[in-house]
């Protein structure tokens, strides 16, 4: 077995299925399928049950599996080590970030792409957290109380967030009205809003759900600014909207800190330093404003 049989089988058995590890490998299903199909019949075993529920490594997969991850952290050590003696400015760099921090402060990273032009960015802002061990990005700007120990980086600002209403909805309900005279929108019952409900029970008893959905940020800041209901937005986006109006004070409990992170073998990569320090440049004069200061 040479390590791209084994890349699949690590993709496969992470993803838990054909689709899915496809869209991990950047290939379609049906290679993904063939080529493990036919690892099983070169090495003569089944490498996964094909249940209902996906792809379930049989104990020769997890084996394999097993052993394919061992390398792909000792292949991806070494590459992240290499890549921290890289003494140019320029190549690839993938940085992810979160959607709404990406909107509202583009213009820090099309100042760093006028800075560095050799450098070839690229940015992401998946749903689900990248893995930097695994390479899915080289820097991750993320919102963590707690950051890992395995990264390092710099903590850039701290984002609040409150309530928030469209100005019509608040003129509606009127200037003395409680959280709890609000209508809300709230999460899908299927996703996990304990944090949620608890505050409304204390703060706002009684108060009526008139929408739910999934956890689609975008579309839950569509709702409040058309109206529908109120809920809880980063307070350095939604005071920039001059047709969203703050309902009560800045709700601290729910602050999270916002870092620059990468890996330990990296952060004296040219690429990532400069990176690093440009947005931190950038994003230090909104720290107010993340705050919900400003």
């Amino acid at each position: 077995m040479d390590w791209d049989d084994l890349r699949y089988v690590l993709a496969v058995r992470r993803a838990g299925s054909l689709s899915r590890a496809a869209a991990n490998l950047g290939v379609t299903h049906t290679t993904v399928g063939r080529r493990v199909r036919a690892i099983e019949q070169r090495l003569g075993v089944q490498l996964f049950d094909r249940t209902p529920e996906g792809y379930v490594p049989t104990a020769a997969g997890q084996d394999i599996g097993e052993v394919a991850e061992r390398l792909e952290d000792e292949v991806l050590s070494v590459e992240g080590r290499v890549l921290g003696r890289d003494a140019e400015l320029r190549g690839q760099l993938r940085v992810s970030t979160l959607d709404f921090i990406f909107a509202h402060y583009h213009a820090a990273f099309c100042s760093f792409i006028e800075r560095y032009p050799s450098v070839e960015l690229t940015v992401t802002a998946p749903e689900d957290e990248v893995s930097l061990t695994r390479r899915e990005a080289d820097v991750a700007l993320r919102m963590s109380n707690s950051p890992p120990e395995s990264l390092v980086g710099r903590k850039v600002g701290r984002i609040e967030f409150a309530v928030y209403a469209s100005e019509a909805l608040a003129e509606r309900v009127g200037p003395d009205a409680s959280y709890g005279d609000f209508p809300w929108i709230s999460w899908d019952e299927r996703l996990t809003a304990s944090w949620l409900d608890a505050w409304l029970a204390q703060h706002a008893p009684g108060a009526k759900i008139v929408l739910r959905m999934d956890g689609s940020t975008p579309v839950l800041r569509t709702c409040v600014s058309a109206g529908i209901g109120v809920h809880f937005l980063p307070c350095f986006e939604a005071d920039a909207d001059p047709s969203l109006r703050r309902v009560g004070k800045v709700q601290t409990e729910f602050g999270r800190d916002l870092w620059l992170l990468t890996l330990p073998d990296l952060r004296s990569n040219t690429r990532i330093r400069a990176f690093m320090d440009h947005m931190e440049e950038a994003l230090r004069p909104s720290r107010a404003a993340l705050a919900g200061k400003g």
